[in-house]
């Protein structure tokens, strides 16, 4: 009679930014080990990277009681920790007796000194480390020129990864998990504190549905219905044509394969064009070029792509950063994104652009200060996407558009806010003014804008903003 054979060794399912069971390539080698899969969570403040802003800690908290519901649903649970991730790994490894700890890659190169020390310890413990690529569909810096340097603009780096792209199978998540005999302690999700009390901020948020069935959801109901629109409105900030996929995407909740996918699917079933579908893929291919990169300038919120922008001559005011933030511009159409932002963590992608101008160019303000306000209040702030974004808005990144790119704050609304609508959902004390009015509410006399409380004036005139942003780029040029 034949001994029975061995069970497997226990696994630890490492969870960080792939907050998912679906399409997920270390789920999936995880729950095929045949051993006892041990998911955890482990928040670490000091690993390196930088810490996530409020609005992204509320999103967590969210995507993090999903998961768990997802995987109690499979017979299993998340573990949580919160301190030094390599101390909790070795212990969890001692607890567990787990061989193996499986993990996605981050893709964000302040993790690399964390990373190098994990692998070693790991090594020393014979414990398997297996690293997995499950929130791009390339590893940055891997598609590279023909004289094999980095792409550092867009438009070939995008032609270059879709000619090589080798489109894997589709991962269904495992209908079950094999739990240990016994679980490690755990925190619970809320002792992590990342929703916001003395005051809870958040009521606005409830437009949201972390997690990875809410990512799944908002896929579906974009791809039957606003794709179709996209390619042609998706500037439109009143229309609001927008997939709103940028926060699941950041935190791994749906594959950016799978939004491919379903763009692509969308378009084969008659649902939208193939021009509106290759819209939604490029956005997705903007983001590869942002991790690309960060991965070329690990600095890449703190420092210009461009050297030479390291001398710009800005002109730090508090006061007037302080009313940027507040919605408090003058240009309400200004106003009403930076509002919209506050309220609902989120803002449409055309009036970041125009925001983020108007701080750097017409307030010469520097962008890293825009940058961190992002950074603190979008629930998609993504250390690849949001610095390189401000970047290329300032002029100084590596696909940026000419510094002489000055978004006329008063012409954009006229342009993708026709009627007035956005502005007046999030600026509602503009509500009173007529739509040939409300762009520039400075143009009126002191009569006609009695109707509309103490809305401010603009911090500077558009004509006066944009002629010093240009003698400032003139005197950067001079000094060079």
């Amino acid at each position: 009679m034949s001994s029975p054979a061995p069970a497997a060794a226990p696994v630890l399912l490492w969870f960080r930014a792939d907050l998912r069971l679906g399409d997920h390539p270390g789920v999936d080698w995880a729950a095929r080990s045949g051993g006892a899969v041990i998911p955890v969570f482990i928040h670490d403040e000091r690993s390196g990277t930088r810490p996530p802003g409020a609005a992204s800690r509320w999103w967590l908290d969210k995507s993090l009681k999903s998961l768990d519901q997802d995987l109690q649903s499979r017979g299993s649970r998340l573990i949580v920790r919160a301190g030094d991730t390599l101390a909790h790994l070795e212990t969890l490894i001692a607890e567990t007796g787990a061989k193996a700890v499986i993990c996605s890659d981050p893709h964000d190169p302040a993790l690399s000194p964390l990373h190098a020390r994990i692998e070693a310890r790991l090594s020393a413990l014979k414990v398997q480390l297996r690293v997995f690529n499950t929130t791009l569909v390339h590893q940055p810096g891997s598609v590279r020129t023909g004289s094999d340097t980095p792409y550092k603009v867009y438009s070939p780096f995008a032609r270059a990864l879709r000619a090589q792209l080798v489109w894997p199978d589709s991962i269904p998540a495992p209908k079950r998990l094999n739990a240990p005999d016994t679980w490690p302690q755990s925190l619970a999700i809320q002792d992590l504190g990342f929703h916001p009390t003395r005051p809870d901020w958040s009521g606005g948020f409830s437009i949201w549905q972390p997690g990875e069935a809410g990512a799944l959801a908002r896929l579906e109901a974009f791809c039957q219905s606003d794709l179709a629109q996209y390619k042609d409105h998706r500037d439109r900030a009143d229309l609001d044509i927008t997939s709103r996929l940028s926060p699941h995407l950041r935190y791994g909740e749906v594959s950016p394969w799978t939004v491919l996918r379903a763009a692509l699917e969308a378009a084969r079933q008659g649902r939208a064009t193939d021009a509106a579908a290759d819209k939604l893929i490029s956005e997705v291919y903007w983001r590869e070029f942002a991790y690309n990169l960060l991965h070329i300038h690990p600095a890449l919120s703190s420092e210009p792509f461009k050297p030479e922008y390291a001398a710009f001559p800005w002109q730090p005011d508090a006061d007037a950063l302080e009313a940027w933030c507040r919605g408090r511009t003058g240009y309400s159409f200004v106003d009403a994104g930076m509002r919209q932002l506050w309220v609902s963590g989120w803002m449409h992608n055309r009036v970041r652009m125009v925001v983020a101008s108007v701080l750097v160019k017409h307030l010469l303000i520097p962008w890293q200060d825009g940058e961190a306000w992002f950074w603190d209040t979008l629930v998609d702030a993504c250390p690849a996407n949001n610095p390189a974004s401000w970047q290329w808005v300032a002029g100084c990144g590596a696909d940026a558009a000419p510094y002489f790119r000055i978004f006329n704050p008063i012409t954009q609304g006229q342009k993708f806010d026709p009627e007035g609508r956005y502005i007046r959902q999030w600026v509602p004390e503009l509500k009173p003014l007529k739509t040939s009015d409300i762009h520039d509410p400075s143009s009126l006399s002191l009569f006609q804008r009695s109707g509309v409380g103490d809305y401010p004036a603009p911090l500077i005139a558009c004509d006066a903003g944009r002629d010093r942003a240009l003698r400032a780029l003139e005197s950067l040029k001079a000094a060079s």
